[in-house]
């Protein structure tokens, strides 16, 4: 890699490329399903296919929620559709003017705040009732500096909502059509022996496979007490015949 120490821009390049091409990740949501969304009907996503029960959601009518890295419009719409007062923290400067289009369009106020999660949060102690964190942490490089911040920045007793990958996800290939054992867990993307920034950004950026012991056991580790969790599939890819592709956890402070 050209720059490792800025693999984080690197990403960010990588997502404001994903969502001007109209990525799946950066479909805003439409009217209908805003209009719908104010009386209470909805299905958002911590992962790639099944929706989170609506039993993990606290209340939302002036509750404070954070989505972190979940810019794009999809998910936090319908947290302010329903009165939240949502902060959506993202390092994409496209995903984050998606957010601003939904907003504009439909009326609400929202706050956007670009930054990088893998540095040191940008809002106070106990702030959130809840954040919203769907599979991103796959893109830095210490998951558990993330948990610590989450745990820091949420009130007693708030909800931490997060979808992460599988981490034997990593140990193949890109090939859609065959298995093959191609990486030694945890992967490290940060070796990755691509040195053009661009390539990386054309292969999916700079990725990390992380463990279950630092995903949850990290989440422990940070005071969280974990309530629930579900796996999910992908939507694509062969490995998702065999096996769940993702895991979402719900965690309370």
């Amino acid at each position: 890699m050209s720059q490792k120490a800025d693999y984080t821009k690197i990403n960010s390049k990588m997502w404001d490329e994903w969502a001007s091409a109209g990525g799946e990740w950066s479909l805003a949501i439409n009217h209908q399903d805003f209009v719908d969304a104010t009386q209470g009907v909805f299905d958002i996503y911590l992962t790639p296919c099944k929706p989170v029960p609506h039993n993990w959601f606290i209340p939302f009518k002036k509750a404070k929620i954070l989505g972190l890295a979940s810019g794009g419009g999809q998910q936090c719409p319908v947290f302010a559709a329903q009165h939240a007062e949502v902060t959506v923290f993202d390092y994409s400067d496209k995903q984050l003017e998606l957010e601003k289009m939904v907003s504009a369009r439909e009326g609400y106020s929202i706050d956007l705040v670009k930054g990088d999660m893998s540095k040191t949060f940008p809002f106070e102690d106990e702030t959130f009732d809840m954040i919203f964190n769907p599979v991103s942490n796959c893109y830095i490089q210490d998951v558990e500096h993330v948990w610590q911040e989450c745990f820091r920045v949420l009130k007693k007793g708030g909800v931490l909502l997060s979808g992460f990958a599988n981490p034997a996800l990593y140990l193949f290939g890109e090939d859609e059509k065959e298995l093959q054992v191609v990486n030694k867990l945890p992967y490290d993307g940060t070796k990755n022996t691509v040195e053009n920034d661009e390539e990386l950004i054309k292969n999916g950026g700079v990725q990390f496979s992380h463990s279950l012991e630092t995903q949850i056991g990290g989440q422990l580790k940070a005071g969280f007490t974990l309530q629930d969790l579900y796996e999910d599939h992908h939507h694509k890819g062969k490995i998702t015949e065999y096996m769940p592709c993702y895991l979402a956890t719900k965690s309370i402070k």
